[in-house]
């Protein structure tokens, strides 16, 4: 007879993500930006649809949660008191990329970029 007794694990299904909302940017308190670099410290440059490069930080509630790399789309709150600055809010995924392209969001970034390339 076996001591211990393995248990299975559960395994999350994809349809799950799928489903959940995605939150959107407004262009005033939010702002869809793209990593430039990671910075060490929980610090990350990102570029924005405005133009503007920031120095971004990435909250405590999702230091281990969410893991970032160069080149990902994510939604940044700038700092009211400090434009240039800000905190990141939501990093999106390939496919919640796709959905916000099909819906035209990213049409200011591929400009932004076009015109840097």
């Amino acid at each position: 007879m076996p001591r211990f007794k393995r248990r299975k694990k559960k395994k999350k299904s994809r349809g799950e993500e799928e489903n959940k909302e995605v939150p959107l940017p407004d262009g005033e308190t939010t702002l869809l930006c793209v990593i430039q670099q990671l910075l060490g410290f929980d610090r990350v440059k990102v570029y924005c649809v405005d133009g503007k490069i920031r120095m971004c930080r990435i909250p405590g509630k999702y230091k281990k949660r969410m893991w970032m790399r160069v080149g990902d789309l994510v939604l940044v709150a700038p700092w009211d008191f400090q434009p240039d600055r800000g905190d990141i809010i939501y990093r999106y995924t390939q496919t919640e990329v796709q959905r916000l392209e099909r819906k035209g969001l990213l049409k200011d970034l591929e400009k932004l970029f076009g015109a840097e390339a």
